[in-house]
């Protein structure tokens, strides 16, 4: 049976326990379904169980991020027989060891992040790992406690360098709420001819392409970029990209695609070249499923860039 999971994330005193309990006192959602609410942490404000019937929604605590295993989940699954399951997670774990943790049937239906707009600038500046980790994957990120005057770019910009996915909240300390709708041109004209990315922009240009890919189909682009060969692949086919770091040095990784290009043989391992190539978005084993292509119309080899590791700021 799946068992979906409702993620809420963010740290301490950031208003999830808040939310979820307003959330199972909505009567949209409260409806007698068996819920299993995980608490990986505990703030001022205490969940009231006796609001609910004995038999429909339950509480447990997870006190330690070494105790997320798969057999803890699927112990919980018998004990409880629930049939959804809400968690509000623990601002300094990373998330991985939750999703690596659930069994394969829990699923995230929906992740949200909350954060106190009093702190996180705060937090983000002495632990960015942590603050990037709840970043990357929430559907909604909700800045609370705000004043009418807030400034948001701050916080817009926070949720930016990391995604351009997620959706933005702010809500005042009234209780109202405004969603964000401030515009992230991006640094290149993806109308032009041949679309030049430059190299302070690679990052942003490699996430906005491997997110919306089809708008990308048949632009032609030219960038600088490094030589990535593997065996496994065709002769003429070979990755090519940037290191790209997004807050430190644990998560720097190699932002690659997919090239095309019949003098590959001239190519080694960590060759800088400049590119001009045409995009296809098609199926290839490369990204297991349909993904970019880059179809190589020139190139050339070059020197590495004056920064070589790709940054989004």
């Amino acid at each position: 049976m799946e068992i979906p999971v409702y993620l809420f994330t963010g740290f301490l005193e950031a208003g999830k326990t808040k939310f979820i309990q307003e959330t199972l006192e909505d009567p949209r959602f409260y409806d007698s379904e068996r819920t299993l609410v995980i608490l990986c942490e505990e703030g001022e404000l205490e969940y009231e169980p006796e609001k609910y019937p004995n038999d429909s929604v339950f509480f447990t605590v997870l006190e330690n991020e070494s105790d997320l295993n798969t057999n803890y989940f699927s112990c919980l699954q018998k004990k409880f027989r629930m049939n959804r399951v809400i968690i509000e997670y623990n601002g300094m774990w990373q998330l991985q060891s939750l999703y690596t943790a659930l069994p394969e049937n829990w699923l995230i239906y929906q992740e949200m992040m909350f954060a106190d707009s009093n702190t996180i600038l705060s937090y983000n500046t002495n632990i960015r790992n942590l603050v990037a980790d709840k970043l990357y994957n929430p559907e909604m990120v909700i800045f609370n406690r705000l004043d009418k005057h807030s400034d948001f770019m701050p916080l817009h910009k926070l949720v930016r360098g990391i995604s351009r996915a997620s959706n933005i909240a702010y809500e005042f300390k009234d209780g109202s709420v405004q969603f964000d709708e401030i515009e992230d041109p991006l640094p290149f004209d993806i109308n032009e001819d041949i679309i030049d990315i430059k190299d302070k922009d690679y990052a942003v240009w490699y996430r906005d392409l491997t997110e919306e890919a089809d708008k990308y189909n048949g632009k032609t682009v030219k960038l600088r970029a490094m030589v990535a060969k593997n065996e496994q692949l065709p002769a003429d086919t070979f990755a090519i990209g940037r290191h790209i770091m997004i807050c430190c040095e644990e998560d720097i990784s190699f932002g690659g695609l997919l090239a095309k290009f019949d003098q590959a043989d001239i190519l080694e391992t960590k060759d800088w070249v400049w590119i001009t190539a045409k995009i296809k978005v098609e199926n290839n084993s490369f990204y297991q499923q349909k993904g970019p292509v880059l179809y190589i119309a020139e190139l050339s080899h070059t020197l590495p860039p004056e920064i070589p590791l790709a940054t989004f700021y």
